[in-house]
C-alpha cells in the first residue's frame, strides 16, 4: 500500500524572513513596553547589509527604531562582517507614519471593533503532548535545537531550515518519521563533514528522541544536501515580514486565513484572533471532546463580535461540531477587547514568538488549557 506522507517545514530565527519578523516584533515590544495602547503595523525588509523599516505606528513611546533593529540583528547572531549582513555595519532606513484615522475609528476604545476584516484559524490534535501536528512539532523542535547548536558553535551561522516528513496510516495514526532535512549556514573554514556530524548528533538525534523516535529508524536524512552553505542570511536572500505564515502556524496541517502575525499589535485580529482560535482548539482537544479540531473565526472591520464561529472536528468529535461551537460562544469573549484581556496581549511578549514559534511553545497564554474542565462537562 502506498505510504501516506505529510511534510512540514520550519526555519531558524536567522532565516532572512524571520530576521524581518523579529525586527518588527521587537519594535512592537518596545512600543508596548512604554505604551500598552500602542497601535503598530510594522513591516521590515532586509537584504545585503541593508534594512528598511516601514509601516504605521501610533504611540506615546519614545523608541529608537534603528537601534532596536540593530540590537535584534546582533541578538540573532549576525556579527560577522564577512557574512554580508552584520549588526555593526548594516544600513537602516526608517519610513514610518501614524495609523490611518479611518482604521482607528473602528478600533478605538469606544467601539472596540476588529482592526480589519478576515478569517483566522486555530488547530490542535492529539499527536503530540503540546497538541500540535507531529510534522510541524518536529520541524519546530529541530529549528530551535539548531539555533541552540549555532549559538554554541562558532563555525555555524544563524540561517537554517528544517523539514520533516511523517508517515500516517489510513486512520491518520502516526507510523513513523520518513524523512528529515536540515540545512544550516556555516563559515568558509568549516568542512561540510563537520557540519553534518554536528547536526546529526546535536540537533536531529535529540529532537527525534524528544518524541520517541530514533535517528537510526528514519528512512532518509539530508543535511546540507547541496553541500556548502556559506552565502546565506539576508546576504543570500531578501527577507520580508510575514512571509513565513505557514511556518508560524501548523505547517500546512490546518488551514490558514492568510494574515501574518509579526509587527501587529493585538487590535489586529489577524494575530489576536488566531491566538484565540488556537486556545479554543487546544482546550477542546484537552477536554477530550475530539482528537483533532480546527476552529475558524471571521470578523468585519470595526465590528466587535465575530461574524462567524465554526468548529470542525474532522469526524473525531464525541459531541456534534455545532455543540462545540455553542460551548465556545458560551465560555469565550470573542471580541478583540475580550481576547486581549483573556490572553494578556498588551504586554511585550512578541519578539520571542518571532524567534521560537507562536504555537506549541510552553508559557504562551494561548497554550493554557484552563478552559478544558468547563468544556469537559459537556460530555455529561
Amino acid at each position: 500500500m502506498e505510504k501516506r506522507l505529510f511534510t512540514s517545514e520550519c526555519v531558524t530565527c536567522g532565516h532572512p524572513d524571520k530576521v524581518a519578523d523579529a525586527i518588527s516584533d521587537a519594535i512592537l515590544d518596545a512600543c508596548i513596553a512604554q505604551d500598552p495602547a500602542s497601535r503598530v503595523a510594522c513591516e521590515t525588509m532586509v537584504t545585503t547589509d541593508f534594512c528598511v523599516i516601514c509601516g504605521e505606528i501610533t504611540t506615546t513611546a519614545q523608541v529608537d527604531y534603528a537601534q532596536v533593529a540593530r540590537d535584534t540583528i546582533r541578538s540573532i547572531g549576525y556579527t560577522h562582517p564577512e557574512d554580508g549582513f552584520c549588526a555593526d555595519t548594516v544600513e537602516i532606513l526608517c519610513k514610518l507614519h501614524t495609523q490611518s484615522a479611518d482604521i482607528a475609528l473602528g478600533t478605538n476604545d469606544a467601539v472596540g471593533g476588529a482592526g480589519d476584516q478576515g478569517m483566522m484559524f486555530g488547530g490542535a490534535c492529539a499527536q503530540t503532548p503540546e497538541r500540535m501536528p507531529l510534522p510541524v512539532a518536529l520541524a519546530r523542535t529541530l529549528a530551535n535545537n539548531l539555533t541552540a547548536c549555532v549559538r554554541s558553535t562558532p563555525d555555524l551561522r544563524p540561517d537554517g531550515k528544517t523539514q520533516v516528513t511523517v508517515e500516517f496510516d489510513e486512520d491518520n495514526n502516526v507510523v513513523g518519521v520518513d524523512t528529515v532535512v536540515v540545512s544550516v549556514m556555516h563559515s568558509r573554514e568549516c568542512p561540510i563533514s563537520r557540519v553534518r556530524s554536528l547536526v546529526r548528533e546535536q540537533v536531529i538525534a535529540p529532537s527525534l528522541a524528544a518524541y520517541g523516535f530514533s535517528v537510526d529508524k528514519v528512512s532518509h536524512i539530508y543535511i546540507n544536501p547541496t553541500g556548502q552553505f556559506i552565502i546565506g542570511g539576508p546576504n543570500g536572500d531578501t527577507g520580508l515580514t510575514g512571509r513565513k505564515i505557514i511556518v508560524d502556524t501548523y505547517g500546512g496541517y490546518f488551514s490558514h486565513g492568510g494574515g501574518a502575525f509579526s509587527g501587529k499589535d493585538p487590535t489586529k485580529v489577524d494575530r489576536s484572533a488566531a491566538y484565540m482560535a488556537r486556545y479554543m482548539a487546544k482546550n477542546l482537544v484537552a477536554a477530550g471532546l475530539a482528537t483533532q479540531v480546527q476552529v475558524q473565526l471571521a470578523y468585519a472591520i470595526g465590528v466587535a463580535e465575530p461574524v462567524s464561529v465554526r468548529v470542525d472536528s474532522f469526524g473525531t468529535g464525541r459531541i456534534p461540531d455545532e455543540a462545540m461551537t455553542e460551548l465556545l460562544r458560551k465560555h469565550c469573549d470573542l471580541t478583540p477587547g475580550g481576547i486581549i484581556r483573556k490572553l494578556g496581549l498588551r504586554r511585550p511578549i512578541y519578539a520571542d514568538t518571532a524567534s521560537r514559534g507562536h504555537f506549541g511553545i510552553p508559557g504562551r497564554p494561548w497554550e493554557e488549557t484552563d478552559l478544558a474542565e468547563k468544556l469537559r462537562s459537556a460530555l455529561n
